[in-house]
């Protein structure tokens, strides 16, 4: 059984979905308020290091959607100095597995493989899209 600490916003439904997605998979997730969190500049840089700084960012944000702020124009300290002041400009979900290594956001190829788990099998649907009915359907009387 893998076990995730996952920082979300609260209330947020793409946050519960990959929540979800992971219990389903037997996953044991200890959930944690984003925003409640005591974040450093040292405990940030964990999960961000890796990555070039536009993809630590929440494209939703309103700041950045309103071109306030400008991920591709800022450097690493600034960068952080601006998600420790506004966390909602943190992309998340941030995740941190038992081993201490840590993840941003959910794609989820990338959190299976990171977790070293199957693919997740909730996103194949069985049957026809709700939309389209198939031809069997279609046959009833």
């Amino acid at each position: 059984m893998c076990r995730v600490t996952f920082w979300q916003k609260p209330g947020c439904s793409g946050n519960a979905r990959q929540r979800a997605a992971l219990e389903d998979l037997g996953c044991k997730v200890q959930v944690r308020d984003l925003f409640a969190e005591p974040w450093t500049s040292a405990r940030l840089r964990k999960f961000f290091d890796r990555l070039p700084v536009p993809d630590w960012f929440n494209r939703s944000a309103p700041r950045v959607k309103s071109g306030e702020v400008l991920p591709e124009r800022l450097g690493r300290e600034e960068a952080l100095a601006l998600l420790l002041s506004d966390p909602l400009l943190i992309r998340r979900p941030l995740m941190r597995r038992d081993d201490g290594a840590c993840m941003v956001g959910f794609d989820a190829a990338t959190v299976t493989a990171w977790l070293g788990l199957a693919p997740l099998l909730r996103e194949v649907r069985e049957g026809c899209a709700e939309t389209t009915p198939c031809a069997a359907e279609e046959r009833r009387p």
